[in-house]
């Protein structure tokens, strides 16, 4: 693994940009771009991130951007990774970035048929667990129990979908989890998708402090809180083989789950949650560690 001072002193994120306080998007995509060098074309749709990247002609970026249509950033990447190859130019990564609206929800059919012809581009879904750009409207990833402006008074009702496993079900060369607060797990991912033909997916958990309600200074924190209690978990599929990684694969190791309180309890959008609820995320929580603690024949070899 890449040492927080091993990594690429070149920026490509300028100084400056519209994202709220605390917003974990940039530092995520500060990683990214440092693992791609730059050498990149980003397709984006509505969302926080295109307020990150500003309006033309003022961009906070370096590298060529295109605002999609809502629905259409994979279609677009597919369009514009055929055109580079067309030209000779397939040593430029395509990257499609879009939210957990743009990927779960909006996004989903664009993305499943990009990923049936194993179009020649990296998705990166930065999720931060609902529609922030727009009021904070729930997702197909917000989390059960969460009180949204469409779900204010229970929260919302549902589990959200497990979008690593839709993508590996497509059979992909490759799907990874990642988070803002370990820079280095998400470096050497992208750096590695970045040599991998196909379509590469990698989630990438945004903690958000706007609509998770907590202080904009506790934003790395609430990301670590993620994965040391299981909300989130670091782990990639290579070819089909499953190992989980970083932090996550130290957990498994040598450790174990911090309680989901602590993690619930940072994060005001969890208010008044029913124990009911919180035991039921809780048991969700142990199951599907277990399940991915199961998948990887790695651990302890």
């Amino acid at each position: 693994m890449t040492s927080i001072l091993e990594l690429p002193v070149d920026e490509y994120m300028l100084p400056g940009n519209r994202s709220c306080a605390g917003c974990g998007l940039g530092i995520g995509l500060r990683y990214i771009l440092k693992a791609l060098e730059g050498k990149c074309v980003m397709t984006v749709p509505a969302s926080c991130l295109t307020v990150l990247g500003g309006m033309y002609p003022v961009s906070s970026v370096s590298v060529p951007w295109i605002n999609s249509v809502f629905p259409g950033t994979a279609a677009m990447a597919s369009g514009v990774a055929a055109g580079l190859k067309a030209l000779k130019k397939e040593d430029i990564t395509v990257l499609a970035m879009a939210g957990d609206g743009g990927t779960y929800d909006i996004g989903i059919q664009a993305l499943s048929g990009a990923a049936e012809r194993n179009a020649n581009f990296l998705f990166i879904c930065y999720d931060n667990e609902a529609y922030m750009n727009t009021g904070t409207q729930r997702s197909g990833a917000t989390p059960k129990g969460v009180k949204t402006t469409t779900t204010p008074i229970i929260g919302k009702m549902h589990s959200p979908k497990d979008m690593g496993q839709i993508m590996e079900a497509h059979r992909i060369p490759y799907v990874a989890t990642t988070c803002v607060s370990y820079p280095t797990d998400l470096y050497d991912k992208v750096k590695k998708a970045r040599e991998i033909y196909g379509l590469r997916y990698i989630h990438l958990c945004v903690p958000c402090p706007s609509g998770w309600q907590y202080d904009p200074q506790n934003t790395v924190t609430i990301g670590q809180l993620a994965v040391e209690t299981g909300a989130v978990v670091l782990y990639e599929i290579e070819n089909g083989v499953f190992r989980l990684t970083g932090r996550s694969r130290r957990l498994a190791k040598d450790g174990k789950l911090k309680p989901l309180t602590e993690y619930l309890s940072a994060q005001k959008r969890f208010g008044n949650i029913s124990s009911d609820t919180l035991e039921e995320l809780q048991e969700y929580i142990n199951k599907r560690w277990e399940e991915f603690i199961s998948k990887d024949k790695t651990l302890f070899e």
